[in-house]
């Protein structure tokens, strides 16, 4: 897990993630993942670029069953973007740091 994000699980997903009165970037990784390491390095990144207009969540989809069925997640890292509660848009895969910013702008 990246340091700056918010640990999620499925007790406090809608405390933080569907009640948050900003947008939310949650990653949805695992701890063996390489690829979900890599993602969170360029997250925390963004983390503070982004103080007060997003907010930055990681859920453990071992540690969070529920929540990740509940969004059909396959495969990690999976990013998906909540606005007012609800997934505004998604992205799969290590993605770089160019389309995570497109799909925050989406949500802004």
């Amino acid at each position: 897990m990246a340091e700056k994000l918010v640990n999620v699980t499925d007790s406090n997903f809608a405390s933080e993630v569907e009640q948050s009165s900003l947008p939310v970037l949650v990653d949805f990784g695992a701890t063996w993942c390489a690829p979900c390491k890599a993602l969170g390095v360029t997250l925390d990144a963004m983390v503070d670029e982004y103080a007060g207009r997003a907010k930055f969540c990681y859920v453990d989809i071992q540690q969070a069953p529920v929540t990740s069925g509940k969004f059909a997640i396959r495969s990690v890292p999976t990013v998906v973007v909540f606005k007012n509660g609800a997934p505004a848009g998604s992205l799969l895969g290590a993605v770089d740091r160019n389309k995570i910013v497109g799909l925050l702008k989406n949500v802004l």
